[in-house]
C-alpha cells in the first residue's frame, strides 16, 4: 500500500468514527431534550423534589460506602476517606446550599429600576466529568442543571466511566421514582474524544471541568461554555498567624483525597518571622523535607517532558517515594520541598496534583503577594490562594493585590474555597477562574449559571431627568478649554 493510499485509508477511517459519533450523540440529545421539555414548567417544589431524591440516592448511608470505594478501584486514584467524604458529605452540603434557592418563576424583583426577572432552563447541558472528582462531581452538575430545570449529559473520563455510569444510574432511578423522566441524566457509557467533542457541539451549553486541553476545546465547540482554569493553590503564612492551626490545615488540605483536587496546597510561602516554627509543625504533621537530592528524584517522577506524568497524580506518599528511590519514614503523609522562585526553571512552582509541596520564604507580607502573583503568572492564576493571618490589613491587602477569584483565611484551601459548612462559599466542584485564567467567568458555578434570565420592563413611575453638564461631567470640563 502506498503512502498516499495509507492516508487516505487512515481518513477515512477517522471520518467514519466522527460520523459514527456525532450520530450516537444526535440520539442522546433528542432523548435529553425530549425529558427536558417534560420539566421545563415543573413547580418549584417538584424540581427540589427531583434534587432532594438525586442526592439522597447516592449519599444514602451503604450507598456512599459503596460508591467511595469503587471509584479507587476503578480509577486508582486518591483514596477511600477523600471519596468517601465527597459523595457522602460534600453532596448533602451542595444539596443544603441551593435547596431553598427560588429557580422557577419570577427570581427577582427590582422595585427602584421597576424590573422584574424570570429564571428559563437553557436545555441540554452536557457536562465534563474529571477522573480525579468522578465521584460528586456527576452529582453536584446533575442537581445544578436540574435545578434550573435542564437536563444533563454526562460525558466520563475513560478512566472514571464505570463509577460515572454508576453514580448516573442511581440517580435515574431516583428521578423516575419521583414520577420525572429519566433522561433527564444521560450517561455516555464508552467516552472517546470524538463522542465528548459530538456533545459539546450539540448540547445548549457546555459545562467543563477536566484538563486545560479539553477545556480549550470546551471554548472553540461553538456552543456556550463554562469552564474552569488550571489549580495552583499558593498559602500564605504571615506573623500573626496561629502556626498550630495553620499546620494542621495545611495538611488536611495537602492530603485531602491524595491532592485530587486541583485546590490542594501546591505552594506555600511563609514570612521568615514563622517560617523554621512552620517548617517544624508541618514535619510533625506527617511532612516529610526533601532534601536537594530528593528533590531532584521527585521532579524527575513528576514531569514527563515538562508535563505531570499521570502515574504519581493522586498517588500515596509512598508510592511516590517508591517510584523516586526515597526511603521515606513512617508515619510521612506528603513531601515538603523548599524551593526559591517561579516559573519554568522551577518547576515545583507549578501545579504538582501530587501530595508534595513547594515550600518558601519570604521577608513580609509585601513579598508573599509578588511573589504569589509570579507563581500564579506560570500557572493557576485566577483560580485560588490561602492566607493565614489574623491580621485585618495583611488579609485586605492580599485580596487586593492577588489576581485570584478566591482566598481563604484560616482555612484548609481544598476543602473551603469550593463551599464547605465553615464558609459562605457557594458549593460546587467548578471554580471558574475569570479572565486571569482564560474564562468566561469566576463564580463558584452553581445553577445560577444554568439559566436563562427574562427581564420583564416596565416605565418608571417618574422618568429620570438628565443631569447638567456641570453636575455630570464636573472638572473633566476644565481639561478641555
Amino acid at each position: 500500500m502506498t503512502i498516499v493510499n495509507l492516508e487516505n485509508k487512515m481518513s477515512e477511517e477517522s471520518n467514519s468514527v466522527a460520523v459514527e459519533a456525532a450520530e450516537s450523540i444526535r440520539g442522546l440529545i433528542e432523548r435529553s431534550k425530549a425529558a427536558q421539555q417534560q420539566i421545563e414548567h415543573y413547580s418549584q417544589e417538584q424540581v427540589d423534589e427531583l434534587i432532594t431524591a438525586m442526592v439522597w440516592s447516592v449519599c444514602r448511608p451503604g450507598v456512599a460506602e459503596e460508591i467511595a470505594q469503587f471509584t479507587v478501584d476503578e480509577t486508582q486514584l486518591g483514596n477511600y476517606e477523600g471519596k468517601f467524604l465527597k459523595i457522602s458529605r460534600k453532596t448533602r452540603a451542595t444539596l443544603m446550599d441551593i435547596i431553598d434557592d427560588k429557580s422557577v418563576g419570577i427570581i427577582e424583583e427590582d422595585k427602584i429600576r421597576n424590573i422584574v426577572k424570570i429564571a428559563k432552563p437553557m436545555g441540554v447541558v452536557g457536562a465534563l466529568i474529571p477522573c480525579t472528582n468522578p465521584e460528586a462531581t456527576p452529582v453536584i452538575k446533575a442537581i445544578s442543571a436540574i435545578k434550573g430545570r435542564n437536563s444533563i449529559i454526562l460525558a466520563p473520563h475513560p478512566r472514571s466511566k464505570l463509577t460515572n455510569k454508576k453514580i448516573s444510574d442511581l440517580m435515574r432511578e431516583a428521578i423516575k421514582a419521583c414520577g420525572a423522566p429519566e433522561d433527564l441524566v444521560i450517561a455516555i457509557d464508552i467516552p472517546s474524544l470524538e463522542t465528548t467533542e459530538e456533545l459539546m457541539k450539540q448540547c445548549d451549553r457546555v459545562l467543563a471541568t477536566g484538563g486545560a486541553a479539553m477545556v480549550d476545546a470546551a471554548y472553540s465547540s461553538g456552543t456556550p461554555a463554562l469552564g474552569v482554569g488550571a489549580g495552583n493553590a499558593v498559602i500564605t503564612v504571615d506573623e500573626t498567624a496561629n502556626i498550630d492551626e495553620a499546620a494542621e490545615k495545611i495538611q488536611l488540605s495537602k492530603t485531602l483525597d491524595l491532592a485530587a483536587s486541583c485546590s490542594s496546597d501546591n505552594a506555600v510561602i511563609a514570612v521568615a518571622s514563622v517560617y523554621d516554627q512552620l517548617l517544624v509543625n508541618l514535619q510533625a504533621q506527617g511532612g516529610y523535607l526533601a532534601s536537594l537530592q530528593d528533590k531532584g528524584k521527585l521532579e524527575a517522577i513528576i514531569w514527563n517532558h515538562g508535563h505531570i506524568d499521570n502515574k504519581i497524580v493522586a498517588q500515596p506518599a509512598e508510592v511516590l517515594a517508591e517510584m523516586a528511590g526515597i526511603d521515606l519514614p513512617d508515619g510521612k503523609s506528603f513531601f515538603i520541598v523548599p524551593e526559591t522562585g517561579a516559573g519554568a526553571e522551577y518547576p515545583f512552582s507549578g501545579e504538582k496534583m501530587s501530595v508534595v509541596m513547594a515550600f518558601y520564604k519570604v521577608a513580609d507580607i509585601d513579598e508573599a503577594i509578588d511573589l504569589t502573583n509570579r507563581i500564579q503568572a506560570y500557572q493557576g492564576q485566577g483560580h485560588s490562594c490561602g492566607i493565614y493571618s489574623y491580621s485585618d490589613d495583611n488579609i485586605l491587602k492580599f485580596g487586593m493585590n492577588t489576581k485570584t477569584s478566591r482566598v481563604m483565611v484560616n482555612q484548609p484551601q481544598a476543602a473551603s474555597n469550593s463551599g464547605n459548612l465553615w464558609n459562605g462559599m457557594r458549593q460546587t466542584f467548578s471554580l471558574g477562574c475569570g479572565s486571569w485564567g482564560g474564562n468566561g467567568t469566576n463564580n463558584n458555578i452553581t445553577w445560577e449559571d444554568l439559566i436563562n434570565v427574562t427581564w420583564i420592563s416596565k416605565p418608571l413611575e417618574n422618568n429620570k431627568e438628565l443631569r447638567s453638564d456641570e453636575d455630570l461631567f464636573g472638572k473633566v470640563m476644565t481639561k478641555f478649554n
